[in-house]
């Protein structure tokens, strides 16, 4: 319809088509458009331990860009509200015995939406190389020729001790610290986790998803010659509002925390003791300073002049701009 001037006879004119309309084809939603030249990729992002402040600055910004978010049960809801509003999101959660998509269809749908040139995030909580099969979706995806990336993230192993007060290495209490799985695939024909040699191998035995096995686990440590007096703690919800921390001892943890829920993190060895009084905490690190070897005044003078600024350079940094 053209445009009249105010005041001239409306007339309108409608001329024969010389051809066909084309055939009207449905537009593809705003997030589902190839909007990357170069093709699309796989990004694997470690989305940390459940405190969304955790994720990295770094996996934050590719979360910022996704088109597709394919996202873990333990992803802090606060995360994919970060993500573009017109990113589809897909839930690819998992506990103990319920898989809402199999291990080898996640891959697919990473495969199917990098493949039609979308930027996809697989945000995983913790780190997406420790026990979050992440090696198994970089291999799917370098097998169908998609570029992927991974981005470490802070994973729950170290974090949720640090949360609940607990290094897990210390001075004059523990120098190692292994990290392993309380749930192993029972489709297995035999069990990978060597619990009698951890025994007496590692001083702080980190656990994760063993909540269910704790009673187990906990038996077969103490058969494999662990003191049952040995210090452990069971940290749920770690770095989240809902943290809970129970700590006893290897003969009554697994009764004293019957009541948290999953996700769990297990701590096994004497560095438990630092979470659990004041006068532990004061013995370790009178162990450390004993250990220092003493200043004379003049030393410590020498060290403070050493590490101080000149005077000028100080009212330098302080003076007020003009």
């Amino acid at each position: 319809m053209s445009r009249q001037s105010k005041g001239a006879p409306s007339e309108v004119q409608v001329a024969a088509p010389s051809e066909p309309p084309p055939e009207r084809v449905a537009p593809a939603e705003p997030a589902l458009e190839r909007r990357h030249a170069s093709g699309g990729r796989v990004v694997l992002v470690g989305a940390g331990p459940g405190d969304p402040e955790l994720i990295t600055v770094k996996g934050l910004g590719w979360l910022r860009r996704a088109d597709v978010v394919v996202y873990d049960r333990l992803v802090a809801p606060a995360l994919l509200e970060e993500a573009p509003a017109a990113a589809v999101r897909i839930y690819a959660g998992k506990a103990r015995g319920r898989h809402c998509i199999p291990q080898s269809a996640i891959s697919a749908l990473l495969i199917h939406h990098a493949e039609a040139g979308r930027l996809v995030v697989r945000l995983k909580g913790g780190d997406p190389f420790v026990f979050g099969r992440g090696g198994e979706e970089v291999i799917a995806c370098r097998a169908a020729g998609i570029p992927v990336e991974v981005v470490p993230g802070i994973s729950s192993a170290v974090a949720a001790p640090a949360a609940a007060g607990i290094p897990v290495t210390h001075r004059g209490l523990a120098s190692s610290f292994a990290v392993v799985t309380g749930h192993e695939d029972p489709s297995k024909p035999a069990a990978d986790v060597d619990w009698e040699g951890l025994a007496g191998g590692v001083e702080t035995l980190v656990v994760l998803m063993g909540a269910g096995s704790l009673p187990t686990i906990a038996a077969r440590l103490m058969a494999a010659g662990r003191p049952p007096s040995t210090k452990a703690a069971v940290i749920s919800g770690a770095t989240t509002a809902a943290q809970a921390v129970v700590t006893g001892t290897l003969a009554d943890i697994a009764e004293r925390a019957r009541h948290l829920s999953p996700p769990a993190t297990i701590v096994i060895g004497e560095v438990v003791r630092l979470a659990e009084d004041d006068s532990v905490r004061v013995e370790a690190v009178s162990w450390w300073t004993s250990r220092m070897l003493p200043l004379t005044p003049p030393q410590a003078s020498a060290i403070i002049r050493a590490h101080s600024l000149p005077a000028q350079t100080v009212r330098e940094r302080v003076a007020p701009v003009t």
